[in-house]
């Protein structure tokens, strides 16, 4: 029989996610999808319009030696959100504006770790594209990207939300949101946008396979948004760090395994010399609650996490077996990647 533990790690390997699943449909029946009123299917193209027209002239170009790929400002004073692998370890960066201004832009920071890079130029009165929530994500919302792909500038896709809190293989991040509208090379960098056209999401990725045509990921605009905040206020980003890996506690996985809880976060592995290490936190613990704010999934628990700061210490309220613990943790800033 297949240990917690491994069924956590290998669901870690794969990308997929404790908790996050198969999202299983069932085949429409014909006559409803011929049934569709012309006027709903002219609303949604008229949104789709709508923000495409409203939001492209924030989308850019950016380019360096090397590497190329789109932005989107999000403040009138220049203040652009990219990919990190965008910029690379550049300083400079060449910035293509919607009315064809093409002009120098500083790398204000970068964060490696979750792909998000801060680029300045010098203008003001730019066009500004609004932000989300992407806490309030939800599978099945409509999903549009604008970017630069194969040099193609300003290209609209549009598709829904297909997951949220991804962990694709082999990419190195984890929480990111799913798409199927169409994300190719050149994108990356630009925003993926809800029906309003609030930017829920930075593109950062394509998974490609056999038999696929390519899945597409975003960096949730609130992580991307965490970044661009430390980076104009302090310079640097600095982040909390815990120092473990988990997997969501479902309802499944506790009947499976007898769980005492059925929801949670259950710790997968923990890094030797962590703030979880040196707490006392344990693989297969089950991380219930930190500072009495109760976690249900790894969403919450990374979303309080980004709450806290380097220093700060935490309460965090594990279930062990039938015992429930209070292990008190200092938590570090992350290392450098």
């Amino acid at each position: 029989m297949r240990t917690l533990i491994t069924v956590i790690a290998a669901s870690l390997a794969l990308g997929i996610g404790i908790g996050v699943g198969l999202n299983m449909t069932g085949s429409r029946e014909p006559s409803i999808a011929w049934a569709q009123s012309a006027a709903v299917r002219g609303s949604e193209e008229q949104s789709i319009i709508r923000v495409a027209r409203t939001i492209s002239p924030t989308v850019v170009s950016v380019t360096r030696r090397g590497g190329a790929g789109s932005g989107v400002i999000i403040r009138s004073n220049g203040v652009i959100l990219t990919n990190a692998h965008v910029v690379g370890i550049s300083s400079e960066v060449r910035v293509k504006l919607a009315d064809g201004r093409t002009m120098s832009g500083q790398v204000l920071g970068r964060d490696p770790s979750v792909d998000i890079a801060v680029v300045k130029i010098e203008a003001n009165n730019l066009p500004e594209a609004p932000l989300a929530d992407s806490d309030r994500l939800q599978v099945g919302q409509a999903a549009i990207a604008i970017g630069n792909p194969l040099g193609l500038e300003r290209t609209v896709t549009a598709g829904v939300v297909s997951a949220v809190n991804r962990s694709p293989r082999g990419f190195g991040l984890d929480g990111l949101i799913q798409t199927d509208a169409a994300i190719n090379p050149g994108n990356s960098g630009g925003p993926l946008l809800d029906s309003s056209g609030r930017v829920i999401g930075i593109n950062t990725a394509v998974l490609r396979g056999d038999g696929t045509s390519g899945l597409g990921f975003a960096v949730p605009i609130n992580v991307a948004r965490d970044v661009a905040d430390q980076v104009i206020r302090t310079g640097q980003v600095r982040r909390a760090f815990l120092g473990i890996r988990f997997g969501d506690v479902t309802p499944e996985l506790a009947d499976r395994f007898n769980l005492p809880v059925r929801q949670g976060v259950v710790v997968a592995d923990v890094e030797p010399g962590s703030p979880a290490s040196r707490a006392g936190i344990q693989p297969e613990d089950i991380i219930v609650r930190i500072n009495s704010r109760p976690i249900s999934n790894g969403g919450e628990l990374r979303r309080i996490l980004r709450s806290l700061s380097p220093g700060d210490r935490a309460t965090v309220t594990v279930r062990r077996g039938s015992s429930t613990l209070n292990l008190e943790v200092r938590l570090s800033n992350a290392p450098a990647e």
